[in-house]
Order: structure tokens, then C-alpha cells, then sequence
């Protein structure tokens, strides 16, 4: 049941819902995820990774609420729970404990590339039926391949 009338069909619905719900799990989970590997980073490049860590975690928070926010405005219901996020997000877990420099470059890498390659589906999916969240996605993808691209480079 919604309260909210969509101004999508509801075939448009179900992919647009599907695809905001998508990019929020991994959105929500990408800066869990991120803080984690922040808190329990250690090695020679300690700050510049602890850093730029708190930068994917800012990038991933304000994206998040604002695809949650359109997933409402469209009628579909956020679920950012904790429990939906375990079950649903694309992204590897961490290991417990400290994590060298060296590792969290690479856990990042590949949580940001797994997002990253769920983000441009959902683009081409949202194409035809709702531009307006296709625009707010290629938005977010753009800002997270600049994040990809910056950890890739410390990789070399």
C-alpha cells in the first residue's frame, strides 16, 4: 500500500522502485562499510587513507537520503534497514580487526567497482521510465567513480 500517488505506471514503478531500493542498499552499506575500514586503518599511509575514507562516507550518506528521498516522492517506501542492507547490498564484507593501508586501498577498490557496476544498470534501466531518477543516479555514479578512480590510483 502507498500513501503517496506515483506519477509513474506501475511497470515504471516497479523498475524505478527496484532501482532506487538497489542503489540505497548499496549506498547505505558502501559508507557502513567505508567507516568501518576508516576506524581500523593503520600502516604508513594512515591519514590520507583515514581521510579520504571520511570523504566516500560523506559522499555515500548525502547520496543515499537523497535516493531515498525520490524513492518517496515517487511512492516507493526507503527500506535502509539494517537487516535489508545485509541481504541485499553488492558489497564484500570486511575483515575484523586492523586493516593495513595496502588492504583498505583494496577493499575500497572492489566495493566501490561492484557499486559502481549496479549503479550504471540501474541507469539504463531507469532510461525510459523515469529520467528524473536516472538523472539523480548518473549523478551519484559520477561522484563514485571519481572516488574509484582516486583509490585505483593508489593501487599502482
Amino acid at each position: 500500500m502507498s500513501y503517496i500517488k506515483s506519477p509513474l505506471s506501475d511497470t515504471d514503478l516497479k523498475v524505478v522502485g527496484d532501482a532506487l531500493q538497489g542503489a540505497l542498499v548499496d549506498l547505505v552499506d558502501l559508507s557502513l562499510v567505508s567507516k568501518q575500514v576508516h576506524w581500523n586503518v593503520v600502516g604508513p599511509r594512515f591519514r590520507s587513507v583515514h581521510l579520504q575514507l571520511d570523504e566516500v562516507v560523506d559522499t555515500a550518506r548525502l547520496h543515499s537520503d537523497t535516493v531515498a528521498e525520490r524513492a518517496s516522492a515517487v511512492g516507493v517506501s526507503a527500506d535502509g534497514r539494517a537487516a535489508t542492507v545485509a541481504k541485499s547490498s553488492a558489497i564484500g564484507s570486511v575483515p575484523e580487526g586492523w586493516i593495513k593501508d595496502t588492504d583498505a586501498v583494496k577493499i575500497l577498490v572492489d566495493a566501490l567497482g561492484a557499486v559502481v557496476a549496479r549503479m550504471r544498470e540501474r541507469i539504463e534501466a531507469t532510461a525510459d521510465p523515469d529520467p528524473i531518477s536516472q538523472d539523480i543516479l548518473i549523478g551519484l555514479t559520477a561522484d563514485l567513480e571519481k572516488h574509484a578512480w582516486m583509490f585505483q590510483a593508489e593501487t599502482v
